[in-house]
């Protein structure tokens, strides 16, 4: 066997090494996205009915201005940036993407005259600043792939603590968000969202056009339950947030193991094809060598005669 056919045939089996690896990859991230899509819908309708309230809170309150997390009465110095991204690679321009969407907004907000504080959710995005020498505030990494309210919490926690520090000790002013939405399996979108301070609307689902909106009583005062609803109101937020972002990771990781893997599908068919023609290439020259001493031992028994 020649030198080229030796090498054609080695690539060969390398290449189906990887794709079994790739093709391993995309049924496993298919399966954590059928997961990760039932933990997002679970929380949709505790987050719908955490609004609710706090809507009717909101409404029965008389001093929303003076709420800390409500109140827009601040001096607009300093922005922090809360980045969503992926603890591992593999899954295309998942992270990419959203950290571009995070130095847009970032640009924005230091043309407002903000100072950017960063926030980060993901090995990907940790190393993106570390390697540009760029100061990160705080970072949560190996929580990605599942996170949890424990992790939603803390991560809430942390920026409600720079919220409602004055803003010359370094609190911030307003707090961002940057993650990716999940809409379906081959459709994911980077979405910017302002938490905080929050901004409370009086929204009507469309089945309850011409329904009267039921009293509440609050214990012990609206205030109250407004004090206690809207650091839960945040948490779900970034909860919710980070579920949105695990789900659209497994589907782009999904979708860019799936172009892996038929990718090496063509690249074993073309190695293939240069394989057997390297083949018949040497059977060819075997042939005529064969041919060629089979017509000089005639010629020279021709000759003895």
């Amino acid at each position: 066997m020649g030198a080229q056919l030796r090498v054609v045939r080695r690539r060969i089996r390398t290449v189906q090494a990887t794709k079994k690896i790739t093709k391993a990859m995309e049924l496993i991230a298919a399966s954590r996205i059928v997961k990760a899509q039932a933990r997002l819908n679970s929380t949709r309708p505790y987050a719908m009915e955490l609004r609710r309230a706090l809507t009717a809170a909101a409404s029965s309150a008389t001093s929303l201005d003076k709420h800390p997390l409500l109140s827009s009465q601040r001096q607009q110095v300093r922005a922090a940036l809360l980045v969503v991204t992926a603890d591992r690679g593999l899954a295309g321009a998942y992270s990419a993407n959203a950290i571009r969407e995070a130095q847009a907004l970032t640009s924005h907000l230091q043309d407002d005259g903000y100072e950017v504080v960063p926030y980060v959710v993901g090995r990907k995005g940790e190393a993106w600043f570390r390697f540009r020498g760029r100061e990160v505030a705080r970072s949560w990494t190996g929580i990605s792939d599942q996170p949890t309210y424990a992790d939603a919490s803390s991560i809430a926690d942390a920026l409600l603590e720079r919220f409602l520090m004055p803003t010359e000790e370094g609190g911030a002013d307003q707090i961002h968000i940057v993650f990716t939405s999940f809409k379906n399996m081959v459709s994911q979108e980077v979405r910017v969202r302002r938490i905080l301070p929050l901004e409370v609307v009086e929204e009507r689902d469309e089945r309850e056009a011409g329904q009267l909106r039921p009293l509440y009583e609050f214990e012990p005062s609206a205030e109250g339950v407004l004090d206690a609803l809207l650091p839960r109101y945040v948490r779900t937020v970034v909860y919710t947030a980070l579920l949105e972002s695990a789900a659209s990771e497994h589907a782009a990781r999904r979708r860019a193991m799936k172009s892996a893997t038929d990718n090496a599908d063509d690249l074993i068919k073309t190695l293939t094809r240069k394989a057997n023609q390297a083949r018949q290439a040497e059977i060819t020259q075997e042939i005529s060598e064969i041919v060629g001493g089979s017509d000089a031992l005639a010629s020279v028994t021709a000759g003895s005669e």
